[in-house]
């Protein structure tokens, strides 16, 4: 897949070309499936299959104190995205500028002078343009002017008891359920696990003197942090260009060390069985599987140790089984 940082990277007389665009923050199932049916019809129409995106999110430029917390890494959004068979992103810069255009500007001088666009596969929620003024109806009636067509997939989601028309996956109720520790339930949205990518930081060292050494997040990490408690996850070692990822089992923990009056609020993840790795000043990313319990403050250290081992035991189950 061809990764394109502005529209003047994109090579001339690219096209022509089925595209679609959005945010695409945790590439969900409802994400992929707009994806996914872009490159079905690109191959039975002989395009090439362009997504277009932006950077970073337009309301940390428009609106900064309303921005959401990232689901992925600008990074890891793209490899999610490469793995739908897409030929090309078109990463655009999100300025104030950018945001003033008119949607006709942006069709025009984006979808069509630059990719050449004949086929717009997008979801009913779509907006773009100056105010987000430009939806599906606008994208149809500038197809007619400039000879593509448009496809719209029809919202997508799950039944869900709370709303018996379904809910849409939506990268807003990823957030949700992450952030009050429902990782599960989110994976489910997402069609993996949700992740925070950071890199390992020294902490109070307790860990290793109470047997269990954890790598420490930095504060700085990318991705929604769930709810304080401990979970059952993975480590992924994220490695450099052209090597492999390397998951390894982890029992993770969300919190303040209660039973220590802490006050620092941090990720931190024991990786089964292992205190053989170094990973300070790597970048990690820790995946959540499920949740196992709430933090507790434990009286002496004795029973914490023994909640840990239990800990453990609980996360090998659900991991290895």
């Amino acid at each position: 897949m061809e990764r394109w940082s502005g529209i003047d990277d994109v090579p001339a007389g690219f096209g022509p070309s089925a595209v679609t665009i959005g945010n695409f923050d945790g590439v969900h199932r409802g994400h992929r499936a707009v994806l996914e049916r872009l490159v079905e019809r690109s191959r039975e129409r002989h395009l090439h299959a362009a997504a277009i995106t932006f950077q970073p999110h337009p309301l940390a430029v428009l609106f900064p104190q309303r921005a959401p917390d990232l689901l992925d890494t600008p990074q890891h959004r793209l490899e999610l995205m490469a793995g739908t068979g897409l030929d090309a992103v078109l990463v655009m810069e999100f300025t104030r500028d950018l945001a003033s255009w008119s949607p006709e500007r942006f069709v025009n001088d984006v979808m069509v002078d630059v990719l050449g666009a004949r086929l717009v596969v997008v979801g009913r929620d779509t907006r773009f343009g100056h105010r987000n003024s430009g939806d599906v109806s606008t994208l149809r009636t500038l197809g007619q002017q400039h000879g593509f067509e448009v496809e719209l997939l029809e919202d997508l989601g799950v039944v869900d008891s709370g709303h018996p028309t379904g809910r849409r996956w939506s990268s807003t109720w990823v957030r949700a359920l992450v952030a009050a520790g429902e990782v599960r339930e989110a994976a489910g949205v997402l069609g993996r696990p949700a992740r925070v990518t950071g890199i390992v930081v020294h902490g109070d060292h307790r860990g290793r003197e109470l047997g269990f050494p954890t790598a420490n997040l930095s504060p700085s990490s990318v991705g929604v942090v769930p709810a304080d408690g401990v979970y059952a996850g993975w480590l992924v070692r994220l490695g450099k260009a052209g090597t492999a990822e390397q998951r390894l089992p982890a029992a993770v923990s969300i919190g303040t060390n209660p039973t220590f009056d802490g006050h620092d609020r941090r990720v931190e993840a024991y990786v089964l069985d292992r205190d053989d790795l170094e990973l300070y000043g790597e970048t990690v990313a820790v995946e959540f599987v499920e949740r196992l319990r709430p933090t507790l403050r434990f009286s002496d250290i004795d029973a914490l140790v023994r909640q840990m081992k239990a800990d453990v035991e609980q996360c090998r189950h659900v991991l290895v089984g």
